[in-house]
């Protein structure tokens, strides 16, 4: 049997391709071929043919002698085209810049839930807005009290999290440099003195803060905050090395806990691996 494929086909296709091959050869030596004989490998063919994870064009080629000797599979890996839209549509503010409900403010950082929710850091309100999907308005879920440093305010919010625990949105409060708890109208300081940029949180529940003024991202246990964290990411003063960063910014992490930074200053973005010493 004669197999092109466009790309090497994987240990499971290959395998069943050698049974139906031994499956051809048997009949052959028994000179048994018949048309259910070949309707039962046409079908095997098109079994396997739609294991393939992206659609295949196949065709089953013969010859016109009595005993088949040639069986030709031709498979061609369909090429996959992405179109996004031209334009966009507005989910969220689009009524000018402002702090009525239905307005942001310089906005920072989002988060859309399973439900498309989406919870926006309005940076220059002051507040967390969550804006629920095809929403015309938000509503305010934390700050909205001014600008300040009491417990129910907010100053400059830069990003915000949620903990999948309890459900608390946890918050980058940068004006205030802390990172904050809201529960239920409930607050609570996580994490003081940290000009903290942006949060992210593992599936272990680890939580990341990256701060920018000493050129770091430092990680905590979810519910342990009573030390200064560990560096995963920088902590060598701000510069252009590997093991440095300048004003990081947004992060991201990985199921491997790989810490991705978005490195500002030095235009880059970096990956740290777990416990590695430089990016």
């Amino acid at each position: 049997m004669l197999m092109k494929s466009s790309q090497t086909c994987i240990d499971d296709i290959e395998m069943k391709l050698n049974d139906l091959h031994k499956k051809i050869k048997q009949f052959q030596n028994e000179n048994e071929f018949n048309e259910i004989n070949l309707n039962q490998l046409r079908k095997k063919v098109i079994e396997i043919a739609k294991e393939f994870s992206n659609p295949s064009n196949m065709s089953i080629e013969q010859n016109s002698r009595s005993l088949i000797n040639e069986i030709s599979i031709i498979l061609s890996k369909k090429s996959t085209f992405t179109k996004w839209k031209q334009n966009g549509i507005t989910v969220a503010g689009g009524n000018g810049e402002g702090q009525k409900l239905n307005q942001l403010n310089r906005p920072g950082g989002i988060l859309i839930d399973k439900k498309k929710n989406i919870f926006i850091a309005d940076y220059a309100n002051h507040r967390i807005i969550e804006w629920k999907y095809n929403a015309k308005e938000g509503q305010i879920i934390a700050g909205g009290n001014k600008q300040g440093n009491r417990m129910n305010q907010l100053n400059r919010p830069t990003d915000m999290i949620v903990n999948q625990q309890n459900y608390s949105i946890i918050i980058a409060d940068f004006g205030n440099k802390r990172v904050v708890q809201w529960l239920n109208q409930k607050q609570q300081i996580l994490i003081d003195n940290i000009d903290c940029s942006r949060l992210a949180i593992d599936k272990y529940g680890f939580l990341y803060v990256s701060d920018d003024r000493k050129s770091e991202v430092r990680r905590w246990k979810m519910g342990k905050y009573n030390n200064e964290g560990v560096i995963v990411a920088g902590g060598n003063g701000e510069g252009d090395q590997f093991n440095q960063l300048a004003l990081p910014s947004f992060i991201f992490v990985d199921e491997d806990q790989s810490v991705y930074v978005s490195d500002r200053y030095n235009h880059r973005v970096m990956k740290w691996r777990k416990d590695a010493k430089e990016g």
